[in-house]
């Protein structure tokens, strides 16, 4: 059995799936899975807990299928948030570096993290995360990594995560009923885009679109720093609650029909191919043609397009995705539909799986769209917690330091007066001898 303490585990609670996963970093810079179990989400809808009961009982699932599986019980993990509840910003703040030497130190750069969780927050909502964008020093800009460097003003731009405390406290609550401690709140564009993205493309610049169950998340790169995220309230149960409305089925009905025949492009000669599925009780087949069903499809998956275009054109970045547009997700299995998005947003497409960073008994499982944001909450989960060691290194050597420090004061408090003893001895010798030499 691995050694527990090198584990890393996460939760990624959809609207249509719950994913509970379990890894550790192997010596060839990927992540072995070493537990895994999935479930059908309830309780959930658009990353808002609506029934906290369901929600609990859809994790302990999850959750036992991994302890009969792997015999691996779960305690500490990190989970992804979306949803339309969490809003992100750009902010920037500034320190005076007043140490003597002006050496930017780790210290100055946790002083603006600290400034900016004290930025303005709406009421209701929760600071979740403060990411850094890249820094200044003095006049010198597009600094990744200020420390060791000389200054007199150190300024950070960072990108802010938010949510509604409300659906924060319900996730967290559930999470903590299930038996769970969390170690932190991942957003999951940005956990999905570590799975997925190659360094190249976060340089060159790229868009990642994970078209999930309930919502369509979306993050930005350029230069390999996130310079946008947000969250389209649409996703692959949008398209399928369009199929039963639009030809009058059952949802489950929809949702097959969406898998088997489904295409993000809708052709006339479709038209032509018919389906039929099997009527209610007491009631006769229900037949429509290939082209209707489609024809419903392609009008969502253009919606949720054109809403990722008008992100991305807000954001100020569309002629800058030398990277194109990457597409993981449920959603993005759809057939035909790299054709429809090259078509509609003028770009390179790429249809993205999280092969780059699994291996291990589970890799032939989970190498597939649907369960990038929960391979990627593992990465995120990893690089969390080297974090905290590095900072837990970083201020052991500073105390060490301090201590060695305050010892050589002591011991030179200790000589100075072990010397002026000395002489106040010899002071007091001369003084007798002359006062006996005058006697």
């Amino acid at each position: 059995m691995e050694n527990k303490s090198e584990i890393i585990a996460a939760i990624d609670i959809g609207t249509t799936k719950i994913v509970a996963i379990a890894g550790r970093k192997t010596e060839a810079n990927k992540f072995e899975v070493v537990g895994f179990g999935t479930t059908t989400s309830k309780g959930i809808r658009r990353g808002v807990v609506l029934n906290i009961d369901e929600t609990v009982n859809s994790i302990r699932i999850a959750l036992n299928k991994i302890l009969k599986d792997s015999n691996l019980r779960l305690n500490d993990v990190f989970i992804g948030i979306a949803g339309q509840h969490v809003k992100t910003s750009r902010n920037r703040c500034s320190i005076k570096i007043e140490d003597e030497d002006s050496l930017i130190k780790i210290e100055h750069v946790e002083a603006l993290k600290e400034l900016m969780k004290q930025s303005t927050v709406d009421p209701g909502e929760k600071l979740l995360d403060i990411i850094p964008q890249s820094y200044i020093v003095d006049d010198e800009t597009g600094i990744e990594n200020p420390i060791a460097m000389n200054g007199k003003v150190l300024q950070g731009n960072f990108h802010i995560v938010m949510g509604q405390i409300s659906m924060v406290n319900n996730i967290k609550k559930c999470a903590t009923i299930a038996g769970l401690k969390v170690n932190s709140l991942i957003l999951e564009p940005i956990a999905s885009a570590e799975a997925v993205l190659t360094a190249h493309e976060k340089k060159s610049g790229v868009a990642m679109l994970d078209i999930g169950g309930g919502t369509t998340d979306l993050a930005v790169f350029i230069n390999n720093h996130i310079i946008h995220t947000a969250v389209i309230p649409i996703g692959g149960y949008t398209i399928t609650n369009d199929i039963k409305n639009e030809l009058s089925i059952l949802e489950k009905q929809a949702e097959e029909l969406k898998i088997q025949y489904g295409s993000a492009i809708a052709e006339k000669n479709q038209e032509n191919t018919l389906i039929s599925i099997e009527g209610l009780k007491g009631r006769e087949e229900k037949e429509f043609s290939l082209y209707d069903l489609n024809n419903t499809i392609q009008a969502r998956m253009e919606e949720i397009l054109h809403a990722a275009m008008f992100q991305i054109e807000s954001s100020g970045t569309k002629d800058k995705l030398a990277g194109g547009i990457v597409i993981t997700g449920g959603g993005a299995l759809l057939t035909n539909l790299k054709q429809l998005a090259t078509y509609l947003t003028k770009n390179d497409i790429r249809i993205a799986y999280p092969t780059e960073y699994i291996e291990g008994t589970y890799s032939d499982t989970i190498n597939r769209p649907q369960f990038s944001t929960a391979i990627g909450l593992l990465m995120k989960g990893y690089a969390f917690n080297q974090l905290e060691i590095d900072k837990s290194i970083y201020q052991k050597i500073n105390e060490e330091k301090q201590e060695l420090k305050e010892n050589t004061s002591e011991q030179k408090k200790k000589e100075k007066k072990h010397n002026n003893t000395g002489r106040d001895s010899i002071k007091n010798i001369l003084a007798r001898f002359f006062d006996e030499d005058e006697n």
